[in-house]
């Protein structure tokens, strides 16, 4: 194919990024502009305006509300990067299910060539009430693993997209990311900007610099998804052969420890780094009563955010580093296939970090 017929083919491409407010939905909506996509960006809320992007409001819960949104617009391929947490696994499986559902039906006019869905690595750990209880797969996680029988809102994700790819002749692709590090604002699952958030409190207060996790996780290994890496396998898959019909882990490729890392983040915020304690210190146990300190802190700096409820979600990050077993996610698949992209996981922390600090959501140094 020469230049000139991959420049066309790619300007004749359109795509739908469902969540594009998200972490993962801001950098795949970042790097199809860079690559000459036509974006149609869905989210509760229109974001910044900015060439190539045309903002879709919609209520993913509503099936009218998407059809009459979506109605007139033709995308050849969408990227459904949303979730909606509910309080049981039931509500989770029937309001996550229905909204993959109820979305594609309403663009069952639209020329659609393939469709990505981001899940996670629940689909090897069950949902949150049984989260890594009972028989689980053995690290790392392959993606030809028997589905847990556990009930799980991402199977019913999967189950909506495969019958709608039979019924309506586009291929797809799903992407089981790990913790997913990245650039977004009033995200519910961000250690990213939380852990930026909670290490700028402890400098502002001279507090140490605690792990708020296990001790399991502190020792072992683990990884994590930087969302630009997301990102460029969501484009990959859904324009190449070998991405189609299948399903991918998206990790940054390396293993680190959490006991190395903890001390490269301390350096880079100048705090001092404490290890475990023998019951874990959570993060909402040590920030409770702190947002009228951040309050204070985003306003003596200037910072862009002053509500600490929209930059921090403590819950998730205790969630994830609390857990008691070891979470690898294994890439020989995506990398035979032909997706080589590699990230060193402190290299996207601390570009992350210089982000933030740079659009004033964190205090400079």
């Amino acid at each position: 194919m020469t230049s000139t017929q991959s420049n066309q083919q790619t300007a004749a491409r359109t795509a739908l990024v469902v969540g594009a407010t998200g972490i993962g939905g801001s950098a795949l909506t970042d790097r199809l502009v860079d690559d000459g996509w036509t974006v149609l960006a869905l989210a509760r809320r229109a974001g910044a305006e900015r060439d190539g992007v045309r903002w879709v409001t919609a209520d993913l819960r509503s099936p009218d509300d998407l059809r009459a949104a979506l109605g007139t617009l033709h995308p050849t391929h969408v990227f459904f990067t949303a979730w909606a947490r509910q309080a049981t696994e039931r509500e989770n499986i029937a309001v996550n299910g229905a909204m993959v559902r109820d979305l594609l039906a309403a663009l069952d006019h639209a020329p659609l060539e393939h469709v990505a869905l981001v899940t996670g690595l629940k689909h090897y750990l069950g949902p949150f009430e049984t989260y890594g209880q009972g028989p689980i797969p053995e690290t790392p996680f392959r993606e030809d693993e028997p589905r847990l029988e556990a009930p799980n809102f991402y199977y019913a994700q999967e189950d909506e997209l495969f019958a709608a790819a039979e019924r309506q002749g586009f291929t797809w692709s799903v992407h089981r990311s790990h913790t997913v590090i990245g650039h977004a604002v009033g995200n519910l699952m961000n250690m990213g900007l939380t852990l930026a958030v909670y290490a700028s409190i402890c400098r502002e207060l001279d507090l140490p610099f605690a792990f708020p996790g296990s001790e399991t996780q502190w020792n072992g290994l683990t990884d994590m998804t930087d969302a630009t890496v997301l990102a460029e396998q969501l484009v990959w898959a859904a324009t190449t052969d070998e991405g189609r019909d299948q399903a991918f882990n998206v990790v940054n490729g390396d293993v680190f420890r959490w006991r190395s890392m903890w001390l490269r983040l301390a350096d880079y915020f100048g705090v001092e780094p404490v290890g475990p304690s023998v019951a874990p210190n959570t993060l909402e146990a040590q920030m409770t009563g702190m947002d009228d300190t951040w309050a204070r802190i985003a306003r003596e700096h200037g910072l862009a955010e002053t509500d600490l409820s929209r930059l921090a979600s403590w819950w998730h990050t205790d969630a994830d580093l609390g857990r008691q077993i070891e979470v690898v996610a294994d890439m020989s698949k995506a990398r035979l296939a032909g997706f080589t992209t590699h990230h060193r996981t402190s290299d996207s922390f601390t570009a992350l970090f210089d982000r933030y600090r740079a659009e004033k959501l964190i205090p400079a140094a």
